[in-house]
């Protein structure tokens, strides 16, 4: 997230979730005036930098239209309610404003295939009672912390993003994995039914970019920049 924000006028920024405030030091040292907010205030770490507790289920503590970007790094997938979130991302941003956010990456091809074989992914397993029992006693209840609730991929994204004004600028990877290559006869088989597909339809469903290096072939985390259209 910083390098894509690193090439882009400085301006102010909204973190959120802030989590300790890994992001926000890096974002101040670059020279952003920086904004933090997270369900679980107590945990950030910067002493000279305010932080407002707010939920992205619910409405941030901040005025319409307050900044030029947001950043929300690992927290969709935690919350309630993603669909608010994107709508508070539009009323929050001034037109024209970049939201870069990032999920879990549920898209690519060991993904899907662990989903073929078992009916889950890597980070969104059964939530059984036990487990769940032993998540809260872990956080000290702050369970939201470390509960994939909501399994959220490129489409999902990309349906509320369009659906609330935003235009995809880019799509990134935060990494190739290192046994990827294990897996390229079933990538190859996946691209080859894209190319068969009608061109109406390709664009229809996405199909390139459900195909593409960032999605097919990512790592753990898709990251994915837009801007509100103004």
């Amino acid at each position: 997230m910083l390098a894509i924000l690193n090439s882009l006028p400085r301006g102010r920024v909204l973190d959120c979730p802030a989590g300790e405030g890994a992001l926000v030091e890096s974002l101040i040292a670059a020279g952003f005036d920086v904004r933090a907010c997270d369900l679980y205030d107590e945990l950030f770490r910067l002493d000279n930098v305010e932080i407002k507790k707010g939920d992205l289920s619910g409405t941030l503590p901040y005025e319409g239209r307050s900044f030029d970007y947001i950043t929300s790094l690992d927290g969709l997938e935690h919350i309630d309610s993603p669909p608010q979130a994107f709508r508070e991302y539009r009323r929050l941003l001034k037109p024209r404003g970049h939201l870069i956010i990032s999920v879990p990456n549920i898209m690519n091809i060991e993904e899907r295939l662990k989903w073929l074989l078992f009916g889950y992914t890597s980070h969104f397993k059964p939530l059984s009672n036990r487990f769940r029992a032993q998540i809260a006693h872990d956080t000290a209840g702050k369970y939201e912390i470390a509960v994939h609730a909501n399994p959220i991929g490129y489409n999902e994204l990309r349906y509320y993003l369009e659906l609330n004004g935003f235009e995809i600028q880019a799509v990134y990877r935060d990494r190739v994995k290192a046994k990827q290559w294990l897996y390229f006869p079933v990538v190859a088989l996946i691209r080859l039914a894209a190319a068969l597909t009608p061109e109406a339809r390709r664009q229809d469903r996405w199909t390139r970019e459900l195909a593409s290096d960032s999605v097919l072939l990512g790592g753990n985390t898709l990251i994915i920049h837009s801007i509100l259209k103004g």
